[in-house]
């Protein structure tokens, strides 16, 4: 027998004899990774919204100073925007208007020509459905004679 096949618990295990060590002692040697790390905490500099400069803030006093910045500027808008819209609204109207009695002639004969078409398809369809039958009747027959 070779020196491999032998167990090898005993060697592991450690213990108290000569030139072997105790495993469960403590050593004196650590790893990097036992180190500890960040072990500085940093601090919020000066305008990046430390507690005593949001405490001097007036947080309602900018809120109305920009909702009324924003009022001002969408005065102005409103003010210009009204008066094309109303042209424009107003010429839209009149061609809507215009629209239907232009487009129901159009209307009928467009509804013809879908009615023209579906009439078309579905006698395609009756065609394809006996070309289809025609055919499986064949190919029965042909199954009959053969096993004949």
């Amino acid at each position: 027998m070779t020196t491999a096949t032998r167990l090898t618990f005993g060697s592991a295990r450690g213990g108290q004899r000569r030139g072997e060590k105790d495993l469960s002692a403590i050593t004196k040697q650590y790893s990097s990774r036992d180190l500890p790390s960040h072990t500085k905490l940093k601090y919020r500099e000066h305008g990046q919204g430390t507690i005593e400069e949001l405490r001097n803030r007036h947080f309602r006093k900018e809120l109305e100073e920009r909702e009324w910045i924003d009022k001002d500027k969408g005065s102005s808008r409103r003010a210009i925007e009204p008066s094309r819209e109303s042209t424009a609204s107003s010429a839209k109207r009149r061609k809507l208007d215009q629209v239907p009695f232009a487009s129901l002639d159009a209307l009928d004969d467009e509804e013809s020509d879908s009615e023209d078409d579906t009439a078309a398809l579905l006698a395609e369809l009756q065609r394809i459905k006996k070309a289809g039958v025609a055919e499986q009747a064949k190919k029965v027959c042909n199954i009959i004679m053969i096993t004949q």
